[in-house]
């Protein structure tokens, strides 16, 4: 695994659990208001921490943590994350991921394995406007398929967009809605210019708390829940 941080505690991430965090490194979106550009863009990397360093340090904690979410970057890009999932699994650690959902097919073994409790895709943007905002070739029947696995799966999940005036629209966030119609969580993550992978982002103000309401009310409308983070 191409590991770039570990986070040793968190009571957020996992919603009712404490858990630890591992951010892989390397993505495939460029999406211009990523918040871990060290993660994504590969002239920030740093060293790696290895396998045996992250195992080792969830050894000394089992009993005190409950999970472990797996994010990045994108977790699904790495050619041993069902092993890894599969040895955190064997310490007794519920395990939640976070991904854009472009690797469906790796989203299907993980479910099949028995090795997800939790699962966050991040919903980008209507179909239609997915490349504008990735800033890479994206195949869109992908996007579907994973959320059409994970609203099936049985297993805890959510979906979440980030809220960027500049990028979306209202009528793109209905349209969100309209794709993941009837799902139990739709949450909407308020951009804030504090880090960013595009620096000219820097310059852009957040949404208005009138313009984040107006979003959820049409949510609400499509799907179970909806909050605000």
């Amino acid at each position: 695994m191409k590991i770039g941080d570990i986070q040793k505690f968190s009571l957020i991430d996992y919603p009712g659990k404490i858990c630890a965090i591992i951010f892989t490194r390397g993505c495939n979106f460029r999406c211009p208001y990523c918040h871990n550009p060290e993660l994504v863009d590969s002239s920030l990397f740093g060293e790696t921490i290895t396998d045996d360093e992250v195992f080792a340090f969830l050894e000394k904690r089992r009993g005190k943590l409950d999970a472990v979410n797996i994010t990045g970057g994108e977790p699904t890009l790495q050619t041993d994350l069902i092993e890894f999932a599969e040895r955190i699994r064997s310490l007794g650690y519920m395990i939640k991921i976070d991904t854009n959902g472009s690797f469906p097919a790796v989203l299907d073994k993980l479910i099949g394995r028995g090795l997800l409790d939790y699962i966050a895709m991040d919903v980008k943007a209507p179909l239609e406007k997915y490349e504008e905002i990735a800033k890479t070739p994206v195949t869109p029947e992908d996007i579907v398929k994973s959320i059409k696995l994970i609203m099936n799966s049985g297993i805890d999940y959510e979906f979440r967009t980030t809220i960027t005036e500049f990028l979306l629209t209202e009528n793109d966030i209905e349209k969100i809605g309209i794709l993941i119609r009837g799902a139990r969580l739709h949450v909407l993550q308020k951009f804030v210019p504090s880090k960013t992978l595009d620096p000219a982002l820097m310059n852009e103000n957040p949404p208005t708390d009138g313009v984040i309401r107006s979003m959820k009310e049409k949510l609400e409308r499509l799907v179970k829940s909806v909050i605000v983070r």
